[in-house]
């Protein structure tokens, strides 16, 4: 009957005491005890600079401006050292109006007998007031406060600052600024941050911090940018968190950001003994709080944090006083009848077309900001070039300055070629061949904004980096021309050389036009012929015939000996551009040291080059007296292999070589450009951090995306360029310091007992960091001295003596089923191998805190479950060993290895051995040696496992008796492990051990799952689950998707492991035809395949047996033409043409619905998952194909929504009678401890009680706090 109405108050009642079945992760209270909080306002009370009223100021004064990007700041000093001035308050979106008031203010509030002696601006508005307002000097904001917390921590090793939209951090070494890191263009973790969450919870950002104070469990809400953050926040608002907890919660966030994205903190002894912490961000003393918690560290916060910019500024104005005259300061009658007038100007005196935006003031003085160089801001009528060497200017005309044949001589036609990514390194090799075979090659035009917009709809993948973007634009712009003729290769390999392991591109460069050719569809119009053959620049000798080939597909009969003639024609020019390159580097030089200026050295990929995608950054370095250089202009073969990393890209390869240089020559500095999205820059940024600090020097990084944000930029390379004549100039530095500092402590000591900032404490109370050193410390002491040495690193190698010595093996979850079978398959080589079955979010937050967060989700988690061994205490560093497997492809995915070392010994660990596994055998591990009988045994293991995970996904979800599939799988888990151990099976004979053979294990499992009892109803909607391999396999990195997927009433599926190695041995003769790769791998490759096939043969017999129940995976063979016209097989980065081809074969057999689970921003997943799927809606309407990204930091909301609403779709589309009536209800989780180790958790998911979930033959669900989406 229907439910009896219930009153409001019953309901209210109601709710207040129900219990939450999901439930957000918590943290740790702010406080724990009134005495906690009471010694932390005691503390930071006593932070205090010296004081007075303006009335009470005398002699000389300096002012400094601090006009942020939200508010703006001021501070007046006078002769002995006080603050006599102060305003801090919203710039409410006019900075020099605001300016003009603070101005008047204190000119007509000082006292006689005080002057403004000096003035100075610093801050994102410093030109534009320092203009407005004739002040005497502008100062980059990041030596600003960097002299205030000098000023007022004398000794100083760090600067944290964090403001509205920005946050600095400075690492300081004997007295100088040793290197700068500052967000780049995200403001997660900044001020406005949290305003937006207090005005969307209804109330001001100062109630919000204090409601935080009072927090006694606050959720753990992540690292990510607002947008995830605010389903997060959501999520928790559900779930009955209340402000105090998320206030407290996003002030944890603020600084996980700060310290993982911007600081990339490893141990908080890398912070120094005296960290100041400043920004208005930090008067918030929830996040002042959260920030000692989770580095463990007490901190200086003065009492004027705030205004420490405006305070550094007026510290400067002091500095560079004469002490005589006044201030060119605007004086109180020139503020009367102040104006300003405002244009704007397209500059057109070169291709930039910079938007510029003039201030001209009724004092005379003039403004201009947007311009990319000095020119723009120029009076002159024709501005003279700079005579600055802008080698990014001169090698763009040298690589583009090709002058086409007319349309009389190309007796071939047309023949368009895109300005895109691998374009800016080859295009004078593919210009001069097209030329010299008849073509008329036209180029794109010059990449703008709006050229990006034109192919915006046909961009499969948001979060793919910019200057792929532009591919799609570029190629619309040609269609647009009416050239139907475009030629625009794959270019796997680039010439190989030096001493680089590799000459890979990136997965995007190298196959970017597979997405073109599957996105665009004016490509299939009649008559357009889309070129774009796999290329391997390594291997001269093959490729004659094979573009002889690749033309010939499209209607072009070019003799072998022609297309011979026009690549040695390509190759010589390609020779003469490089060499042309050096020498213009060396000449630039020359230049410099003539005329004694410095050169940055600006370091990126070829596709930099484009204005479009540096922004004009190399202009900006023109216009502060700097010469640019290209990184491919300055090497010179010096840099000391081995690297940490392997050397896989060409393009980073020259990276490495040029930080050397760079390193070595004190009048040049390097910029790395690295485009958001950029994963393969996770590695080399690192890399080249390391070289160069291993040589004495500064690493700078500017992120860069489609949005222009040239004022950042310039604050970090007026950042450096202030750092390098800090460097240079320590000494008077510090004595200047040492005066500012006696004059201020005796002030203070004068004014009512106050006590000077400088003086307090900063010993840890739960540790005395003068008796103990730790670990980590350890590590990053001895880090610092091998810097000095250089930035190689002797490996620790896993010996034969460790190995008989018993050293334990700590090996990472990535498939349940399958892993569960290492630990007795190495023991039968005298191995001692455990299995870590589970992540947490502790070990996940141990991988965001030793490894780079622009990594990738899986490596974020591997790394973190193994470190996270260490950290704990679970295993001793003395005796243990780590194992890694590499791939071996142009995926980041093979430096896995390297990434582990280095979080290893960021976090104190060092000695531990590393065994990187590979099939190609990249690394030698002299005690991990498996003979062909290991080996034998290890493929059997691996297609028993997937036999057991494909009958185990299959009855699961009909079982008759709730838990009868799960219990039935521990049962033959129990049985492979004791088979794998000596060939027999207590379990399977009753108690007494019964010898097996490999196939009648088989039959014998299979049986036994096909004789389950299961319910007679109609087959449930079909669900795969695809995408990278450690995300697709292991339940804990995907968010249990397959729980959620049987827990909805659907039946899942998965590929096989053992296809994955399929997919890696089935290329060889492609290899040989496609990139001339042959020899040995061309003569094994197909062995392997056929050996690896043979062992399946039992699997495949037995399921014959069952009728059709039970489905084999099918051959790679037959998987291959399938799908060959959507991805090639030269996809071979990461999951590569494999991953399209399991999309495609599970479509055709009856599972249209499919998650294709990736790492957010994955590169090869940018290819072959999303740049495919337009590809296959396309060819099976039917298909419902959804992406889901994984990260530590996403949204498990999201996550769940996007596929909640896929599984909609798949149940309404179903056809089917049973007794579900189509409406999907997805219903919170409950994931609960099963007792015991060898404990699982039944699943009923078609069962009206119970939504218990299982773990895919783990031996325990941990409790998960799973999202109610009701």
């Amino acid at each position: 009957g229907r439910a009896r109405p219930r009153s409001l108050a019953d309901l209210i009642g109601a709710l207040a005491t129900a219990e939450v079945g999901a439930e957000s992760p918590r943290m740790r209270p702010l406080f724990a005890s009134d005495e906690e909080r009471a010694e932390f306002e005691r503390r930071h009370g006593a932070e205090v600079v010296p004081k007075a009223e303006p009335a009470e100021a005398r002699g000389r004064c300096w002012l400094g401006i601090d006009a942020g990007s939200t508010t703006i700041k001021a501070v007046v000093i006078d002769s002995r050292g006080r603050i006599v001035f102060t305003h801090y308050a919203s710039n409410e979106g006019d900075p020099v109006a605001a300016a003009v008031e603070i101005v008047r203010r204190v000119r007509t509030g000082l006292p006689e007998g005080a002057v403004i002696g000096r003035s100075c601006a610093t801050g994102y508005g410093e030109g534009l007031v320092k203009a407005a307002l004739t002040m005497d000097e502008g100062e980059i904001e990041t030596m600003a406060h960097y002299r205030a917390a000098e000023s007022v921590a004398p000794g100083v090793t760090s600067v944290i600052d964090i403001g509205g939209q920005d946050m600095k951090y400075l690492r300081i070494r004997d007295h100088a600024v040793d290197s700068i890191s500052v967000n780049e263009a995200c403001s997660s973790g900044c001020g406005s941050f949290l305003q937006t969450f207090a005005q969307t919870m209804g109330t001001d950002v100062r109630a919000f911090a204090r409601a935080a104070m009072a927090s006694t469990n606050p959720v753990d809400l992540g690292t990510r940018c607002t947008v995830f953050m605010n389903s997060s926040v959501k999520q928790a608002q559900k779930e009955g968190a209340d402000v105090r907890d998320i206030s407290a919660g996003l002030s944890y966030s603020v600084v996980r950001n700060a310290l993982y994205k911007v600081i990339k903190l490893k141990d908080p002894s890398d912070l120094g003994e005296r960290v100041v912490v400043q920004g208005g961000t930090f008067l918030n003393d929830s996040v002042l709080r959260a920030f000692e918690l989770l580095t463990g560290r007490q901190v200086v916060r003065p009492d004027i944090a705030g205004l420490m910019g405006a305070y550094g500024a007026a510290l400067t104005a002091r500095m560079h006083d004469s002490g005589e005259g006044a201030s060119s300061l605007a004086t109180v009658e020139a503020l009367e009848g102040f104006s300003v007038e405002t244009t704007r100007k397209t500059c057109r005196l070169c291709q930039n077309h910079c938007q510029m935006t003039i201030s001209t003031f009724s004092n005379g003085e003039r403004h201009v900001s947007g311009n990319r160089c000095e020119r723009g801001a120029s009076l002159e009528r024709v501005p003279k070039k700079s005579e600055l060497p802008n080698l990014y200017d001169w090698k763009y005309k040298r690589i583009f300055g090709y002058r086409r044949l007319t349309a009389g001589k190309a007796f071939r036609g047309d023949m368009g070629v895109p300005r895109v990514l691998g374009m800016y390194e080859n295009y004078p090799f593919w210009f001069t061949m097209l030329t010299k075979l008849g073509f008329r090659v036209m180029i794109s035009g010059r990449s703008n904004h709006a050229l990006f917009e034109e192919g915006m709809e046909s961009i499969p993948s948001e979060n793919v980096c910019y200057p792929a973007k532009l591919v799609h634009g570029h190629i619309e712009a040609l269609l647009k021309k009416g050239v139907t003729n475009i030629f625009y290769p794959c270019v796997a390999f680039e010439q190989g050389g030096g001493g680089a392991d590799n000459c890979f591109n990136c997965p995007v460069v190298a196959t970017y036009p597979e997405v073109i050719r599957n996105n665009m569809e004016r490509l299939s119009d009649p008559g357009v012929r889309f070129i774009s053959p796999f290329v391997n620049f390594s291997n001269r000798e093959y490729l004659p015939a094979h573009l002889v080939g690749a033309f010939k597909e499209h209607g072009y009969d070019i003799p072998l000996e022609e297309m011979r003639a026009a690549l040695d024609a390509a190759w010589e020019e390609d020779a003469a551009v490089k060499a042309e390159i050096r020498q213009k580097g060396r000449e630039s030089l020359e230049w410099m040291r003539a005329h004694g200026v410095r050169g940055i050295v600006l370091a990126g990929r070829p596709y930099h080059l484009d204005p479009e995608i540096n922004h004009g950054i190399p202009e900006v370095i023109v216009g502060l007296g700097m010469a640019v250089l290209t990184e491919d202009s300055v090497i010179d073969d010096r840099l000391e292999r081995p690297l940490r990393v392997r050397d896989q890209w060409t393009y980073h390869s020259r990276l490495y070589e040029a930080a050397a240089r760079v390193g070595d020559e004190p009048d040049l500095e390097m910029v790395q450009l690295n485009s958001f999205g950029c994963g393969v820059d996770a590695i080399t940024a690192d890399q080249v951090q390391e070289i160069l600090e291993g040589r004495g020097d500064v690493h700078t990084v500017l992120k860069i995306d489609e949005v222009s944000n040239l004022g950042a930029a310039r604050i970090r390379l007026r950042s450096l360029e202030a750092a390098v004549a800090e460097r240079c100039a320590p000494a008077p530095r510090a004595a200047e310091a040492e005066a500012v500092r006696e004059g201020a402590e005796s002030e203070a000591v004068g004014r009512e007992g106050a006590v000077p900032a400088s003086s307090t404490a900063l010993v840890s109370a739960a540790v005395d960091t003068a008796l103990h050193e730790d670990p980590a410390s350890a590590a990053a002491r001895e880090e610092r001295a091998g810097a000095r040495a250089g930035h190689i690193e002797v490996r620790a190698s896993f010996t034969k003596e460790m190995r008989e010595a018993g050293y334990e093996i700590l090996a990472p979850q990535m498939s349940p089923i399958h892993f569960r079978f290492l630990a007795p398959l190495l023991a039968r080589a005298g191995l001692r191998v455990r299995l870590l079955e589970r992540t947490s979010r502790r070990s996940t937050e141990t991988g965001l805190k030793y490894v780079n967060n622009d990594s990738c989700y899986p490596a974020i988690v591997v790394i973190g479950q193994l470190v996270e061994e260490f950290v704990s205490g679970r295993a001793d560093p003395d005796r243990t060993a780590v194992g890694i497997t590499q791939t071996g492809g142009m995926c980041r995915a093979t430096n896995y290895a390297a990434l582990l070392r280095k979080a290893l010994r960021d976090a104190g660990y060092p000695q531990v051995p590393v065994i990187a596994l590979s099939v190609q055998g990249l690394e030698d591990n002299p005690g991990f040696q498996l003979g062909l009988k290991d080996i034998h045994k290890a493929v059997q293991a691996f297609v028993i496992g997937d036999a057991i995970q494909s009958m185990l996904l299959r009855v699961r979800p009909y079982e008759a008796v709730q838990g009868s599939a799960m219990e039935l799988y521990r049962r033959w888990d129990r049985i492979v492990r004791e088979w794998i151990a000596d060939g027999r099976s207590h379990e399977f004979g009753g108690g007494r051990a019964r010898r097996l053979t490999y196939a009648g294990l088989i039959r014998a499992c299979v049986r036994e799952f096909d004789a389950l009892a299961l319910r007679d109803i109609p087959r449930k909607p079909r669900v795969g689950l695809v995408g990278e391999i450690l995300v697709k396999f292991h339940p804990d990195a995907n968010n249990h998707a397959v729980d959620v997927i049987e827990a909805e009433g659907c039946e899942a599926e998965l590929p096989g492991l053992m296809q994955f190695f399929h997919y890696s041995s089935a290329t060889a003769e492609w290899d040989q035809a496609n990139l001339g790769i042959g020899g040995r791998q061309r003569r094994i490759m197909p062995l392997v395949l056929w050996a690896l096939e043979r062992y399946e043969a039992p699997v495949r017999r037995a399921f014959a047996a069952t009728g059709g129940k039970f489905e084999p995976h099918r051959r790679i063979g037959e998987m291959i033409p399938r799908s060959q016209d959507i991805a090639r097989l030269g996809n071979q980065a990461g999951e590569g043409w494999y991953l399209t081809a399991e999309m495609v074969d599970m479509i055709e057999h009856g599972c249209p619905n499919i998650i294709c689970a990736q790492p957010f921003a994955c590169l090869p997943n940018h290819i072959v998952g999303k740049g495919m799927f337009r590809a296959l809606r396309n060819r099976y309407p039917e298909s419902n194909i959804v992406a889901v990204d994984y990260d530590p930091g996403a949204s498990e909301v999201n996550q769940l929504n996007r596929i909640k609403l896929m599984l909609a779709t798949a149940v309404q589309g179903r056809d089917g009678s049973g007794d579900d009536d189509g409406v999907l209800d997805l219903v919170g989780i409950d994931f609960e401890d099963a007792p015991g180790a060898g404990a699982g958790v039944g699943a009923g998911a078609g069962d009206s009680g119970g939504r218990r979930v299982v773990g895919l033959g783990m031996p325990g669900v941990p409790p998960r706090r799973a999202a109610a989406l009701r």
